[in-house]
């Protein structure tokens, strides 16, 4: 079991994580914002029509930033999950088992919710 003073410690690093985990989501919904408005006014200026391989990486863009926004939002949804165990004392502490997480998993993986035996269990399915 981990000690109060680990799950403090492990506490701080998931915030300062939540921290970085809002400006990734705020950076890459300015930039989809961003290349929306920009296509648009592209548009509206001029009246001769753009290159179609202009369009392919607009979109490819737009995609890329969609796919970074959606892993940041995953990743922000997995810190407050796990700031939710450690109000709830079950921080460290398998969802499977009930076996506690080693702490060296949790230091290189602070969100996890599973040893790294049945990790690879579920993945696996």
């Amino acid at each position: 079991m981990l000690s109060d003073k680990q799950v403090q410690e492990f506490k701080e690093k998931l915030l300062g994580m939540k921290k970085e985990a809002e400006k990734d989501l705020e950076k890459y919904s300015d930039s989809m914002a961003d290349q929306g408005s920009s296509s648009e006014t592209h548009q509206e200026i001029s009246d001769i029509p753009d290159h179609p391989g202009n369009h392919g990486t607009e979109q490819f863009e737009r995609s890329k930033d969609q796919t970074f926004y959606e892993k940041a939002r995953e990743r922000m949804m997995e810190i407050e999950d796990a700031l939710q165990r450690i109000e709830e004392g079950k921080y460290g502490i398998s969802e499977k088992s009930g076996e506690p997480i080693p702490v060296e998993r949790l230091e290189i993986e602070p969100t996890a919710r599973y040893t790294v035996e049945e990790s690879k269990e579920i993945e696996g399915r």
